[in-house]
C-alpha cells in the first residue's frame, strides 16, 4: 500500500484537482513502466508468518537489505517501515507482506531485471535468518489472528474502519498479495481509452494470474480468492467503475468519483490523523471535523487518491490492479501483458474494439466468473479461454510493434515475457489449477507442501 504522497501546496481552485491528474500526461517517448509485487514471508521451521520484530522478522529483512544492499531507510515513529533506492521502494503491507514498488523503467527487460535482482537480494537475507517468501494471491493456511498488523498509522486506522463497511476488509489487508503494473498516458483522450480497456479486461488478468485457490487450510471454491475478497471490502471505493464508460468521461469525472470516496486520514507532521468516513468535499470547504478550519493541499489530494481501490485507477499514472501475486515468471508477464495492450496504438484500438460493445452487467459478470472459474469462465457467449487467447495475441502484437530489444540486442522484443501466459492458454491451466492438482494429487491434501515447492 502507498506511502505518504508529495503532491504540492494549497488547493485554492477546484480545477486543481483535475489538473493534478492531467499533469501526469506525457509524450510517448517518456512513457515508463512501474511494476509492484507483494509476497508473504514466513519462518521456515514453523511455516508461520513473520512478526514485525525479532531475529526472524520483517524488520530483520529490512535491516539486512539496508545494511548489505545499500537501501535507504524509511521510518515512521522511529520504526523501520520501508526502504528506497534508485527510484524504487520496498514497503510493508498491513499483515507484513513485503512489497517492491519498482522504479519507472523503459522496457520489460529492465523491469524484469529489477524484479529478479530484488528477489535475489531478499533471498540473500532471508536464507541467512531462516525465512522464506512465497508469491500467492492469498495466504493459504494462516488465520487472521496469526497475521501481525504492521506499525504504520495508516493501517491502524484502516483496520478499525474495515469491519464497518464490509466483511472482508481485514482479510484483504493481512492475507492477500497482488502484482500490478503502472503505466502512463499521453492525453486525456488516451487516459480515457486506456482506462476503459483496463477496466474491461481486468477479469482476463484475474483469470490468467489466478493463484489463490486456498484459504484457511482448504480449497475455497475460487481460482482467485483475492479477487473474491475485494468484492466484499467497501463498495464506496472498489469495483469496475461503470461511469468510466459513459459519454463525457474524463479527468473531472474521475475527480467527482474520488471526492465521493470517504476519507481515511490526513497526514500531518509524521502522524496519521483519523478522518475515517469524512468527506474530502467538506475538507475543501474547511469543514473537516478532524481539522476544523483547515483546507487541504495537493499532497492531501494525492494521499486521498491512494485510498480508492477500483480494479484500475488513475493518479498521475494508471494502475492495473486485478492480478494475484505469483511465481516469478508471472511477475514479468503482467507488465508485458498490459504494456503490449496499451503502449501501441494499434493494439490499444484492437483491445477497445474487442470490449466496447460490453455493458456494465457483462463486465461485472466477467469479474465474478474470472474469480470463481479462471480460464473456464463463461459469461453469455463470452468464453474466457478464447477471450484470453485473443487478448494475449493483441498484447503480443503490441510488444512486437514496440520492438524494444534486450540482452544487448540479442532479443528483438519483449514478447517472450508473455510465454507464461501462452503456456496457460495452451494447457487451459492457470497457477490455481496447478496448485489444486497438487493438493488433490501428490500432496495428498497436505497444504504445507506449498511452501517448499512454490517459494522464491
Amino acid at each position: 500500500m502507498s506511502i505518504p504522497q508529495s503532491g504540492g501546496g494549497p488547493i485554492e481552485r477546484h480545477e486543481q484537482l483535475a489538473e493534478y491528474l492531467a499533469s501526469g500526461c506525457k509524450p510517448k517517448s517518456d512513457w515508463r513502466i512501474g511494476t509492484e509485487h507483494e509476497k508473504f514471508g514466513y519462518c521456515k521451521d514453523t511455516l508461520k508468518p513473520l512478526p514485525y520484530e525479532g531475529e526472524r522478522s520483517i524488520e530483520a529483512v529490512l535491516k539486512g537489505l539496508r545494511d548489505r544492499h545499500g537501501w535507504n531507510p524509511v521510518l515512521e515513529a522511529d520504526k523501520l517501515i520501508g526502504l528506497e533506492k534508485d527510484g524504487a521502494n520496498v514497503s510493508l503491507e498491513p499483515g507484513g507482506a513485503l512489497e517492491l514498488s519498482g522504479a519507472p523503467l523503459e522496457t520489460i527487460h529492465e523491469t524484469c531485471d529489477e524484479v529478479n535482482n530484488h528477489l535475489r537480494e531478499v533471498k540473500d537475507i532471508a536464507d541467512e535468518i531462516g525465512v522464506g517468501f512465497i508469491g500467492l494471491g492469498a495466504a493459504p493456511i494462516w488465520q487472521h489472528e496469526e497475521m501481525p498488523l504492521m506499525p504504520k498509522g495508516r493501517y491502524r486506522l484502516m483496520n478499525d474502519y474495515m469491519e464497518e463497511v464490509g466483511t472482508m476488509g481485514r482479510a484483504m489487508m493481512r492475507r492477500t498479495c497482488t502484482v500490478q503494473v503502472n503505466i502512463d498516458f499521453g492525453s486525456e483522450a488516451d487516459m480515457v481509452q486506456k482506462l476503459r480497456v483496463a477496466l474491461a479486461l481486468q477479469p482476463v488478468a484475474t483469470a490468467l494470474f489466478a493463484n489463490s485457490p486456498f484459504f484457511e487450510g482448504q480449497p475455497n471454491g475460487h481460482k482467485s480468492w483475492r479477487s473474491r475478497i475485494w468484492r466484499s471490502l467497501d463498495d464506496a471505493r472498489t469495483g469496475m467503475l461503470p461511469f468510466v464508460f459513459e459519454e463525457g468521461f474524463g479527468f473531472e469525472r474521475y475527480v467527482q468519483y474520488a471526492l465521493d470516496v470517504p476519507m481515511y486520514f490526513v497526514y500531518r507532521d509524521g502522524q496519521y490523523i483519523n478522518a475515517l468516513g469524512m468527506s474530502f468535499r467538506d475538507f475543501l470547504k474547511g469543514e473537516l471535523p478532524a481539522l476544523p478550519g483547515e483546507t487541504p493541499t495537493l499532497s492531501d489530494w494525492a494521499d486521498h487518491l491512494t485510498t480508492a481501490f477500483p480494479e484500475a485507477r488513475i493518479k498521475k499514472y494508471m494502475e492495473m490492479r486485478g492480478a494475484d501475486g505469483g511465481p516469478w515468471r508471472r511477475l514479468c508477464a503482467l507488465p508485458a501483458f498490459w504494456v503490449g495492450l496499451t503502449y501501441d496504438q494499434s493494439a490499444l484500438d484492437a483491445a477497445w474494439d474487442l470490449v466496447k460493445g460490453w455493458d456494465a452487467e457483462t463486465r461485472e459478470e466477467l469479474r465474478i466468473a474470472a474469480s470463481e472459474q479462471g480460464l473456464q469462465a463463461k459469461v453469455g457467449k463470452i468464453d474466457m479461454h478464447e477471450l484470453a487467447r485473443e487478448v494475449v495475441a493483441i498484447s503480443d502484437s503490441g510488444l512486437k510493434a514496440r520492438a524494444r530489444p534486450g540482452a544487448g540486442g540479442l532479443v528483438p522484443d519483449e514478447t517472450h515475457f508473455l510465454n507464461a501466459l501462452k503456456d496457460s492458454l495452451d494447457s487451459g491451466k492457470v497457477p490455481a489449477d496447478e496448485l489444486l492438482e497438487h493438493y488433490h494429487g501428490d500432496w495428498g491434501g497436505d497444504l504445507t507442501r506449498i511452501y517448499g515447492e512454490f517459494s522464491y
